[in-house]
């Protein structure tokens, strides 16, 4: 009897599809990588498309660390409606002419958005309240708040403004935009409060996510080509794009890898995780600094 052979330790950058959840495109991995050692790196609404980094095997527990990093996307946020939900899966709550927005209005609205701003969370978003969904509350009717939450947008971008009619007859503004922020900013919230800010309301239309951290789109693959050839960035190649990179040599590489910690240069003090490769340039463990030692974040080799 001939063992299944197993899947390699790494990567998969997925080109998500409209209409998927983050979890059915995991559970769809899990059946052309005949694994189901699969999770993934920050969901993606079922609305959206785009980059979606999933681990495979032991790359599974770098996953919650690279959840952390910076993301980028390219959208269209329609002036003019609110929705439910504040993206265009959600019914219209509200509509108002936007034809007399300017652009000059926009700009000075999208200024206030960027930056270190508090966010409050879209209601029908995967944040729990009290150990409860808030999307769940939410389909249940029932009234509650979010609390705001610091964000970082670092850009948002506006690079064409469109003047449009929508179905009920409502003249809207469509923008056309790109966003790059910290982990944890909801777009169509960014959509909702520049809408409210310019008075006319505001709702996500189109999201494409174009990066997260250092995985950009070019090198994603959609679930039909993944189908066709199971592409993974190994574990090694993946943390050296990741994160800073610290060589050592065999004796350090044996006590790094049984928690012990040693002395870390001062060069990656305050820089967050940082793979550690032995002598054969070998990916051996995740580490961080704290009070000059090398602490164990999860262990490789």
């Amino acid at each position: 009897m001939t063992s299944k052979p197993t899947p390699p330790d790494g990567l998969v950058i997925v080109d998500k599809p409209p209409g998927f959840t983050s979890h059915d495109v995991v559970a769809k991995m899990r059946g052309i990588a005949r694994t189901r050692r699969i999770g993934h790196a920050g969901t993606l609404d079922p609305m959206a498309t785009g980059v979606l980094v999933l681990g495979v095997e032991r790359a599974t527990k770098l996953l919650g660390h690279l959840a952390l990093t910076e993301k980028e996307y390219l959208g269209t946020v329609r002036l003019g409606q609110t929705t439910v939900t504040d993206d265009a899966e959600g019914e219209i709550t509200s509509s108002t002419d936007a034809s007399q927005v300017t652009r000059d209005a926009v700009d000075t609205a999208i200024a206030k958005l960027t930056g270190d701003i508090m966010q409050v969370p879209s209601k029908v978003s995967a944040i729990k309240i009290n150990g409860v969904r808030s999307y769940k509350r939410a389909r249940e009717g029932e009234e509650f708040d979010i609390p705001a939450r610091p964000v970082t947008v670092s850009s948002f971008t506006v690079y064409d403004l469109r003047e449009a009619v929508a179905d009920d007859g409502t003249p809207v503004l469509d923008l056309v935009v790109s966003v790059v922020c910290s982990s944890g900013t909801y777009i169509r919230a960014l959509a909702r409060d520049l809408g409210a800010d310019l008075g006319v309301g505001g709702h996500l239309t189109a999201l494409r996510r174009t990066r997260v951290g250092p995985y950009k789109l070019d090198a994603a693959r959609t679930l039909d080509q993944l189908q066709q050839e199971l592409t993974v960035m190994p574990i090694a190649e993946a943390a050296t794009a990741a994160f800073p990179r610290w060589d050592v040599d065999a004796r350090r590489a044996r006590l790094l890898t049984n928690g012990v910690r040693l002395d870390i240069p001062d060069e990656y003090a305050g820089t967050g995780p940082v793979a550690v490769f032995g002598p054969e340039g070998r990916f051996l463990v995740l580490v961080e600094e704290q009070r000059g030692k090398a602490r164990s974040l999860a262990v490789f080799g």
